[in-house]
C-alpha cells in the first residue's frame, strides 16, 4: 500500500511540475536559447528530488566518472536514467529515438536543447547524420551519451548492442566510458509501481580507441551489464 501511495504521489508531483518546467523551456526556446540548457538541468534535479523524497530512491555512483572527450555508453533499464544523467554530466547531448522529436512542445524543446535524433531503420545515412550531430556537440564541449540497447531493457536481461554503437565508436575515434545501472530493480519498465531503494551507476573500465568491432562490443557489453545477475551475460 505504501509503495502504491508513493508511486501515485510521485506521478502527480513530478508530472505536474514537469509541465511547468517544459513550458518554461519552450518559452526560452523562442526568446532565450541559452537558458534552455540550465532549465533542462533544473528538470533533472527536480526529478531526482522527487525520486528521493517521494519514492525513497537514492543514487550511488560506484567508481570514478571521468570527464572529457569520451563517448559515454549507458545501460538502459528505466526512464530514470534518461532524465537523471543531466545530474551526472553538464549539458550532455543524449541520443534519442527520432519519433520523440514529434511530440508537441517536448519535441521543440528537445531539438533546441541539442538531443541527437537517432533513426533506427535508416542504415548508413542515419549513422552519418548521427556522426555529424555528435561532432557538432563535441565541438561545443558537451559530453555524448548513448543508450546502445535502443530501448529500455528489464533488469537482468542483456541483449546485444545495436549496430550503431560500433559505427559511431569507429567514426568518432573517442574512448568509451561504459556505465551500468540497475534502475530497473526499483523502477521497472512499463510499471506504475516504483519501489524505494538504491540505484547504482557502476563506471566501467575505459575502452580505448582502435579496437576491432567485436572486441569493443564485447568489452562494452560486459561493462554495462556488470550490475546484472551473472547469468544475464550468457543470454
Amino acid at each position: 500500500m505504501l509503495t502504491a501511495l508513493r508511486s501515485l504521489l510521485f506521478t502527480l508531483v513530478f508530472y505536474v511540475g514537469s509541465l511547468f518546467i517544459v513550458l518554461s523551456a519552450l518559452l526560452a526556446s523562442w526568446f532565450m536559447l541559452s537558458s534552455v540548457l540550465p532549465i533542462a538541468t533544473v528538470w533533472s534535479r527536480y526529478h531526482r528530488w522527487c525520486a528521493h523524497w517521494l519514492l525513497g530512491q537514492r543514487v550511488r555512483v560506484d567508481g570514478e566518472l571521468p570527464i572529457g572527450p569520451y563517448l559515454y555508453i549507458i545501460k538502459h533499464e528505466s526512464m530514470f536514467e534518461t532524465i537523471d544523467i543531466l545530474c551526472l554530466f553538464k549539458s550532455p547531448a543524449v541520443g534519442a529515438k527520432r519519433e520523440l522529436f514529434d511530440i508537441p512542445i517536448w519535441g521543440r524543446v528537445a531539438q533546441v536543447y541539442g538531443l541527437i535524433p537517432i533513426e533506427r531503420t535508416a542504415g548508413a545515412s542515419a549513422l552519418r547524420t548521427l556522426r555529424a550531430a555528435a561532432k557538432d556537440r563535441i565541438a561545443q564541449g558537451r559530453p555524448i551519451c548513448l543508450f546502445p540497447e535502443g530501448t529500455r531493457v528489464p533488469h537482468g536481461e542483456a541483449p546485444p548492442l545495436r549496430a550503431g554503437f560500433a559505427g559511431l565508436y569507429s567514426l568518432l575515434g573517442l574512448p568509451v566510458v561504459p556505465i551500468a545501472i540497475d534502475s530497473g530493480r526499483v523502477s521497472p519498465r512499463g510499471k506504475f509501481l516504483k519501489r524505494s531503494g538504491v540505484i547504482t551507476y557502476k563506471v566501467g573500465q575505459i575502452v580505448p580507441v582502435g579496437l576491432d568491432r567485436r572486441e569493443a562490443e564485447r568489452q562494452v557489453h560486459a561493462a554495462i551489464n556488470a550490475l546484472n545477475p551473472p547469468s544475464a551475460l550468457d543470454q
